[in-house]
């Protein structure tokens, strides 16, 4: 039997998963730590981990899985990675870790991005890059380049987080297009990396790895990286994704008019178009997608909501639902009306959101009525709140060119609960289907894709799907309480504005 290995490295841990190449079914997943992967916070809005520590993760979960399932690992045939996106790691030319890498969430940079674009020219930015270079990979090397000189003379090689794991595996710099258009290093128009935003930043092209194609091979394992990781030498790595590109080809969106939706501790709404013109470059990210190439293109819109998971996590917290609670809570949410009986919640309470242009407007709950709210109208109304959120982003990505022919979401806590995807399918008048898959599983079935032993993963992800909710028939209260919600917003924006 031979099987293919997925590798998703998120902040608090890495998965690993192990298919069957033959059918793409998930033969095992696990995952490296068992709780969560420390990260250091030297000042307040940053972020930092130890690369070697992600590394270190891969190799004691590839292990254990090859001992739990009696895996030869000569019988596996491919390797595919997904990756925390907007990670920067930097190394010396002997191959060691100049500083800690510098992940997504850290702020540090926005200020170096925002005068970057200002000075660029916004409609140029827009034009080549598809974005503004905000607090993404490019402003973060800046910030080393202007506030550790001494370290950054020492940089002979970026990476991002995938990046850095083939490196271990393999010993050789490698990156792909789609993981230099998240750090805003790839221009568009050219097809080529971006000597604007390179010669601005004041970098030499040649700290940029090589690059090899999303789908396709990349590098094979050395025998250092067999030693370390329990693989066997000269196994091909044959695809790389950020988690959000992975988690939207897992879902096999992959055509214009197709959309991911993801509802972790952040929300995303990820769609693919075949435009290079982009009107909310400044409230969303384009990236070219893992499919991309300049003959064809295929662009990747991400939206992002920093608080969706951790919302609702809040919530289980403080009215002190079990452990296990998040079932309890969809049931009440069930008992409550569509409005949640006037009750409204703004969840947006985990810091600056791109989508108001790196506005903070924080969490709100609106219209407390005591005599008549209980705790499930709050958890209605969170659902809701994020079921609103969702059909907002849709309104900014509408606007700059997508159509939604097809949204699929994976089967995370929040999408189980039927208030949220049943409001956004009526929203949107379109169905929202679900699938049971992880972006580990993603990255394995991806893997076989690039070898040709999946033609397509629409069969595959097919046995995935658990269900499919319609739009409601009673469609108008829901409009009536988005249009409320969106009221509220407003005015939450205007008060913001103002004080």
């Amino acid at each position: 039997m031979k099987y293919y290995i997925g590798y998703d490295l998120g902040t608090s841990s890495l998965k690993v998963s192990l298919i069957d190449a033959g059918t793409g079914m998930n033969i095992a997943t696990t995952q490296e730590p068992a709780t969560e992967m420390e990260f250091q916070t030297p000042q307040p809005e940053w972020a930092e981990q130890d690369p070697e520590l992600w590394y270190n993760n891969l190799c004691i979960a590839t292990k254990r899985l090859f001992k739990e399932k009696t895996i030869v690992p000569k019988d596996i045939k491919g390797i595919g990675i997904a990756y925390q996106m907007h990670g920067l790691v930097t190394i010396d030319k002997s191959g060691n870790i100049v500083r800690p890498a510098i992940i997504w969430c850290d702020s540090r940079a926005v200020d170096i991005g925002d005068s970057a674009f200002a000075k660029m020219g916004s409609t140029r930015s827009l034009n080549s890059l598809l974005n503004s270079p905000a607090n993404l990979t490019a402003s973060k090397l800046k910030w080393i380049k202007d506030n550790e000189p001494k370290k950054f003379a020492q940089i002979h090689k970026i990476m991002l987080p995938g990046d850095y794991l083939a490196y271990r595996l393999s010993g050789e710099t490698t990156t792909t297009k789609s993981g230099l258009s998240e750090g805003v290093f790839w221009d568009f128009k050219k097809d080529e990396v971006s000597t604007m935003l390179m010669e601005h930043f004041g970098f030499e092209e040649n700290v940029l790895s090589s690059i090899t194609p999303s789908l396709g091979h990349q590098c094979t394992v050395n025998k250092e990286g067999a030693r370390s990781s329990g693989l066997t030498e000269n196994t091909p790595i044959v695809y790389r994704a950020g988690d959000q590109p992975n988690n939207a080809m897992a879902l096999n969106v992959l055509e214009p008019g197709e959309i991911a939706a993801t509802g972790g501790t952040s929300g995303v709404l990820y769609a693919v178009t075949d435009s290079m013109d982009t009107q909310e470059g400044t409230r969303i990210n384009n990236f070219a997608h893992v499919n991309h190439s300049r003959e064809k293109p295929r662009i990747g819109k991400l939206l992002c909501l920093n608080s969706v998971g951790i919302l609702y996590r809040w919530l289980k917290d403080n009215f002190k639902v079990s452990e296990d609670g998040y079932e309890e809570m969809n049931e009440l949410t069930e008992k409550v009306p569509v409005g949640s009986d006037g009750l409204i919640i703004l969840p947006f309470g985990n810091g600056a959101e791109r989508i108001f242009n790196n506005q903070n407007i924080g969490a709100h709950i609106l219209n407390l009525n005591l005599n008549i709210h209980t705790r499930a109208h709050f958890f209605r109304a969170a659902l809701e709140g994020l079921a609103f959120s969702y059909a907002y982003g849709m309104e900014i990505l509408k606007n700059d060119g997508v159509s939604a022919k097809v949204i699929r979401a994976g089967n995370d806590n929040l999408f189980r609960a039927s208030v949220l995807p049943t409001t956004l399918a009526t929203l949107l008048k379109q169905p929202i289907e679900i699938y049971e898959t992880n972006g580990a599983t993603g990255a394995a079935r991806c893997a076989g894709l690039a070898t040709g032993d999946f033609k397509t993963l629409q069969q595959i992800i097919e046995k995935d799907r658990v269900a499919t909710f319609s739009p409601d028939q009673e469609g108008a209260t829901y409009h009536e309480a988005y249009s409320k919600w969106k009221n509220a917003l407003e005015a939450i924006q205007k008060l913001k504005t103002n004080i």
